[in-house]
Parts: C-alpha cells; structure tokens; sequence
C-alpha cells in the first residue's frame, strides 16, 4: 500500500476574500470570472483600495492544489503537497496551515528569502469570485522542488494548470507527470482557468504531453475554450483526444462526465450560491477521495457535486473539518 493517495504540485498563495459590486470591478480594471497575475505594487494598489470591504482579517493558505489536497486529507485520504513558499512571515503560516490539515508537504528546509505569494479573491454580489494573484517566489518552483521518491509512493498525481503561466512552475509540471509515467503513477491535471486555456495553451500542452492524462478536471468554460467551441457536448469529444477520462463541472447543472467509455450527466443539488471560490479545488479533492474510496465513476461525481455545493454556499474556498466529517457521513 502506497504512502499517499494523492501527490499534488501547484502554486503556494496566502489568500484575503473581498467582496465587491461589478462596478468596482470595472473601475479597477479587473476582469470577472478569471484569475489575473499582477506585480506586487499593483497587487498592494488594489488591496489598498478595497481596505474597508474586507469580509475578515484571518489569512487563509490557498492556491487551487493546496485547497484540493487539503480537502483531500480532512476527508482522510493521505495527502501531500510540492509548492514554494519563502522565508517570510506568510511562508510560515501556510506551512502551519498545511501541517494543521495533516499535509504532508516539501517545504522544510527548502525555503528562501523572498515573498511568499498572495492572492485577492473578488468575490460579486451574484457569487462570482475574481482572482488577482501576485506569485511571489511561487513563481519559482521548478523540477528541482518535485519529490520523486513522494510521486511512487502516491497512487496519483494531481497537477494545478496555474504552474503554466511561469517557464520554471510549467517545467516542474511537465517533471511530475513524467515521474508520475515513469513510476506507473496515474495522472490528473486541472485546467484551472479560463485564461489558462486560452493564454498559455501551449504550456498546457505540454504538460499534457504526448499520451492521454488519466483524469482531467475543467469547467464548462474552460473545456469550451479548449476546444474551441460553444457546445459542451461537442467539447467533450475534444477533451477525449488528451484525457481518459475527464469531469467537466457545469455549475447549478451539475457535471458531465466521461469514464472512459460513455458519458454521464449527473446533476447537482440546488443551493444558493454565495461563493463560488474554491467549488472546482473541492470538487476535484472530492472526486478523488470518492475514486480512491472505490467508489464507481457516477458515484464520485456526486459526492464531488455534494461537497462543490456546501462550498460555494457559503464564504471561503475550504470546509471545516467537521463539514468534511458530516458530507462523508452523509455520502459514505
């Protein structure tokens, strides 16, 4: 029995939740729905600016892989986690926070001076949530950072498509997943963003490489953008040329899903949603507890829309442990 149950590579980013009306979002110049990177001074620009609208003061870790993994271990399937984080105030709180979560991790003794990455979360009155990350030494992670020995003592590994937006972040993506080939380690990537797709798609190309990914997590709009086309159906058999099988999340519709032979349409549970971060980063961390849990394809994609929905109806990209505890009561 392997060591892990998942081994997940992304960026490392101290998160601050803001809510804010569409018309501020214009006045910033800040586009809706997707994750934008900023420098540093912009970033403090902004952060200046939206001071009085903050929803709470507490730092919270993120990145999409990490809110993944550590749904992943509250749900009890052994985790770990390859990021970078630097020598700063920030970067001991997020490795604190991943330690409180139970998540085994790459960070001690291998950090540096610098700034550990933050992010603003925007989140719109129709719970809509837009992202200004400033990477910071995130940026930096690079194949030399990925584990080898923690990738063949995981059953899967699971790859955040943030990492492509850097040259250093792409390649240790494209490291893991041909560690993870080498060592029989099945693959999982996530597209992550619409602007991933659209962007970089070269880099994702590359970290999809030559040969299908075992499993593949996407939006609606993502999985659209990938394939160039306004129909999802349509979408999916484009996303069968790159992945085994795939998961494409469709908001209050629920999911369609492919599990390596047909396609299934699973919906979802009616909820209000007030926010909407964080609902793929569990949705994916979800799933997989679900699949490794043995559970069929269908089954993991309702358990994933289950917990997707407790998330975005309230607040924050990540549940309590004890919500954790209460959906795995209820589902297993």
């Amino acid at each position: 029995m392997k060591k892990y149950k998942v081994y997940g590579i992304g960026n490392a980013l101290v998160d601050t939740e803001i809510q804010v009306g569409d018309g501020e979002l214009t006045a910033m110049g800040v586009e809706k729905g997707v994750m934008t990177l900023a420098d540093e001074e912009r970033q403090r620009e902004l952060s200046d600016h939206l001071r009085g609208h903050l929803v709470a003061a507490h730092r919270a870790s993120g990145g999409s892989a990490a809110n993944s993994m550590i749904a992943l271990a509250r749900f009890g399937s052994p985790a770990y986690y390859c990021c970078k984080v630097a020598a700063d105030d920030n970067g001991d709180f997020y490795i604190a926070d991943l330690e409180a979560a139970k998540v085994a991790h790459n960070l001690r003794g291998n950090r540096q001076s610098g700034t550990t990455g933050r992010c603003l979360v925007l989140v719109s009155p129709d719970a809509e949530r837009s992202m200004i990350s400033f990477l910071g030494i995130s940026s930096a992670l690079a194949f030399e950072d990925v584990e080898p020995a923690a990738i063949r003592e995981s059953e899967w590994v699971y790859i955040e498509g943030y990492l492509v937006t850097a040259p250093a972040s792409c390649a240790a993506a494209i490291r893991t997943r041909e560690i993870a080939e080498e060592y029989g380690v099945k693959t999982a990537l996530s597209f992550s963003d619409p602007g991933m797709v659209e962007h970089f798609r070269d880099g994702m190309e590359g970290v999809l490489g030559n040969a299908s990914i075992d499993l593949l997590f996407c939006n609606e709009q993502e999985a659209l953008g990938w394939a160039r086309c306004k129909d999802v159906r349509q979408a999916a058999e484009a996303l069968k040329q790159i992945a085994r099988r795939f998961a494409i999340t469709l908001g209050a519709r629920g999911a369609l899903a492919y599990d390596g032979s047909r396609l299934l349409e699973v919906e979802s549970s009616p909820v209000k949603a007030v926010d909407t971060n964080g609902a793929g980063d569990m949705f994916a961390g979800a799933f997989l507890h679900a699949l490794n849990s043995g559970r069929d394809f269908a089954d993991c994609v309702r358990f994933a829309n289950l917990a997707a929905a407790k998330v975005v109806s309230r607040f924050g990209p990540r549940l309590s442990a004890s919500e954790h505890d209460e959906l795995m009561t209820e589902f297993f």
